[in-house]
C-alpha cells in the first residue's frame, strides 16, 4: 500500500459501492460515499472515509444527479470518480462532465461510451470491421412501413429494440406481421420513457440462442486482453440470473471460443478502449456467433472472472487511472465459476417485491463468495434494483462448483420482518426457492442452458393467473412509472406504492 493515494468518489450504491470500497482500503484509496435519502443508513455509507447526501429518494433526483455528485468531489476533495455499473456508469455526457470538472472517471473514455451506447452505431461499427451481428436493420427503423418490409425479408420471429436500450427496456418480440405495429408503437413509448430516445431498430430472432460475453481490458491506447468468457444464458425478463465460466456451450466449440476472443480483442483495439468491459455475443446451436452489444463498463457478474484468473478488476482499473498499471499477458484461468443473483421479487411472476428483512443469513465456507449491503434487519427499496445479493462459487470442475452453489443456496435464510404476534409485514418475497431448484435442473446439471431454458422448462417456467384486475394492472403501471424515473407528484407515488404492495396478490401473473 502506497501513502498519499488520490481520494475516490464511489458514484452508486448498494454491494457495488462496497466491493469498490474494499479494493480502495486495500491500496490506500481514500473514499467518498454517496446517498440518496433512502440510504442514509446503508452499509456502503459506513464503509467510506466520507459520506455525502446527493438528494432526494428518487435516482434522478440523487445518483442520477451529475451537478450534485460534482459539487460533492468537489467539497470533499476527491481526484477519481468510480461509477460502478447502472445509474451513471454509461453516460458520456457525464464523463465529459467529469473531465471539466478536472476529475478522472474510472473507466472508457466519453468517446468510446457514446459510440459502443448507441446501439446501431455499434451494429455499423461491427460491419466495418467485418464482425457478424444479428441479421437486421442497418440503421434506426423510418417506421412500421420500412420493419415490415425488413421482418419480411429476413423472416420471423423478430425483435424489436430500443437503440439507446438496455436491461429489456424497449425490447419487443415478435411472432407474425399481425402484431407487428402494435409492437413497434408499444417499444417505441417504452424507449421514449426509459431512455428519452424512442428510436427502435429490428433484429432477425435466434432461436434457443446461448448468451456468452468476453471480459476484456484496454489500455486506451490500441492494446488489451480479454479475461476468458462468461456464459449468462439463464435470464428472465431479458436479465441474467445466472452466470458462469468457462461457458458450457463453447466446451463444445473450442474453436468458436478462439474466435470470439479474436473479435472481442479486434473490437477494443480498433476504438482504443480502456479500462474493464465486456463484448456480448449470441451463440447458436452450430457454434456460429454473432455480436450483440457491448457494456463499457464492470458487469455485475465479474465475480466469476476474477474467480477463475485471481485478478481483482477494480484494483486494475484503479491502478490504470493514476497510472501505475502495466497490463499482463493474459491471465491463465483454473476450474470453473457460478454466480446467482438472490432478489426481493416474486418467483412466480418476476415482479419485484421489496419489504422489510427481518433476519438475513448468507453462506459461508471455503470457495463462496457473497455481494451484498444487506444486513438484518434491514430494508429492500421499492426505489432501486431489489437485487439483495450475488452469490459466487468456485469449483476446481463445474459439478463441484454446482456441488457447492447447492449447499451455499441452502444455507441462506431471508425472513421478512414480523410482528409480536408472529406474522408477516409487508410484502417482501424473494428467487431463492426458484434459484435452488435450479441448480438442480437436470439441463442446468448438463449445462444444456439456452435463454429460454426457464420458459420453457416444465419445472421452472413460471405459472400466470389470467385473474388480473383493474387495480392490479394500475398498480402496476404506477410502480413501473417510478421504476423508470418518471417525475411524478409525491401523491401518486403514495398513491402508487399503497395499491401495488396490498394489490400484491392480484398482480401475480402480470410481466413487468
Amino acid at each position: 500500500m502506497k501513502p498519499n493515494r488520490p481520494t475516490v468518489l464511489i458514484a452508486n450504491r448498494g454491494e457495488i459501492a462496497i466491493r469498490i470500497a474494499r479494493t480502495c482500503k486495500l491500496l490506500g484509496f481514500p473514499t467518498v460515499a454517496v446517498y440518496s435519502e433512502a440510504d442514509q443508513s446503508s452499509e456502503h455509507v459506513f464503509m467510506c472515509d466520507q459520506a455525502y447526501c446527493l438528494g432526494g429518494i428518487l435516482p434522478k433526483d440523487s445518483y442520477l444527479n451529475i451537478s450534485s455528485i460534482l459539487d460533492i468531489a468537489k467539497k470533499s476533495k476527491a481526484k477519481l470518480i468510480h461509477p460502478g455499473y447502472g445509474f451513471l456508469s454509461e453516460r458520456a455526457d457525464f464523463i465529459e462532465a467529469c473531465q471539466k470538472a478536472n476529475l478522472i472517471f474510472i473507466g472508457p473514455s466519453a468517446k468510446c461510451v457514446a459510440l459502443m451506447g448507441n446501439k446501431v452505431a455499434a451494429r455499423m461499427a461491427m460491419d466495418q470491421l467485418k464482425i457478424a451481428r444479428v441479421p437486421g436493420s442497418h440503421g434506426t427503423l423510418s417506421g412500421v412501413k420500412e420493419a415490415k418490409l425488413l421482418a419480411k425479408e429476413i423472416g420471423y420471429p423478430v425483435l424489436l429494440k430500443a437503440k439507446a436500450g438496455g436491461g429489456g427496456k424497449g425490447m419487443r418480440q415478435v411472432e407474425s406481421e399481425k402484431f407487428l405495429e402494435s409492437s413497434f408503437e408499444a417499444a417505441s413509448r417504452e424507449a421514449e420513457k426509459s431512455f428519452g430516445d424512442s428510436d427502435l431498430y429490428l433484429e432477425k430472432l435466434i432461436l434457443s440462442p446461448h448468451h456468452v460475453e468476453v471480459q476484456v481490458f484496454g489500455d486506451g491506447k490500441g492494446g488489451g486482453i480479454h479475461l476468458g468468457e462468461r456464459e449468462c444464458s439463464i435470464q428472465r425478463r431479458h436479465q441474467k440470473i445466472l452466470e458462469e465460466t468457462p461457458s458450457p456451450v463453447l466446451e463444445l466449440f473450442p474453436k468458436t471460443r478462439e474466435k470470439l476472443f479474436e473479435a472481442a480483442l479486434k473490437i477494443i483495439k480498433n476504438i482504443k478502449y480502456q479500462s474493464a468491459g465486456t463484448l456480448e455475443f449470441i451463440v447458436d446451436e452450430k457454434g456460429n456467433f454473432y455480436f450483440l452489444e457491448m457494456n463499457t463498463r464492470l458487469q455485475v457478474e465479474h465475480p466469476v472472472t476474477e474467480w477463475v484468473t485471481g485478478v481483482d478488476l477494480v484494483e486494475w482499473q484503479l491502478l490504470q487511472a493514476i497510472g501505475e498499471l502495466q497490463l499482463p499477458e493474459i491471465p491463465p484461468r483454473t476450474g470453473h465459476s457460478i454466480e446467482v443473483r438472490l432478489y426481493a421479487e416474486d418467483p412466480e411472476s418476476f415482479l419485484p417485491a421489496p419489504g422489510s428483512i427481518g433476519f438475513i443469513e448468507f453462506a459461508s465456507g471455503p470457495f463462496v463468495r457473497v455481494d451484498s449491503a444487506f444486513k438484518s434487519p434491514t430494508e429492500v427499496s421499492m426505489y432501486y434494483d431489489p437485487m439483495i445479493a450475488k452469490i459466487s462459487v468456485w469449483g476446481a470442475t463445474r459439478e463441484k462448483a454446482l456441488a457447492r452453489l447447492r449447499v451455499s443456496l441452502d444455507e441462506i435464510r431471508v425472513e421478512p420482518l414480523k410482528n409480536s404476534q408472529g406474522h408477516k409485514i409487508g410484502s417482501l418475497k424473494t428467487n431463492l426457492f426458484l434459484l435452488q431448484k435450479l441448480v438442480r435442473n437436470k439441463k442446468v446439471l448438463k449445462g444444456d442452458t439456452p435463454t429460454d431454458l426457464i420458459a420453457k422448462e416444465p419445472e421452472l417456467k413460471q405459472i400466470f393467473t389470467k385473474d388480473v384486475t383493474l387495480e392490479a394492472a394500475l398498480a402496476v403501471s404506477l410502480y413501473q412509472l417510478i421504476e423508470e424515473n418518471v417525475s411524478l407528484h409525491e401523491g401518486t407515488v403514495n398513491l402508487a406504492t399503497e395499491i401495488y404492495w396490498t394489490k400484491q396478490s392480484k398482480t401475480e401473473g402480470l410481466r413487468s
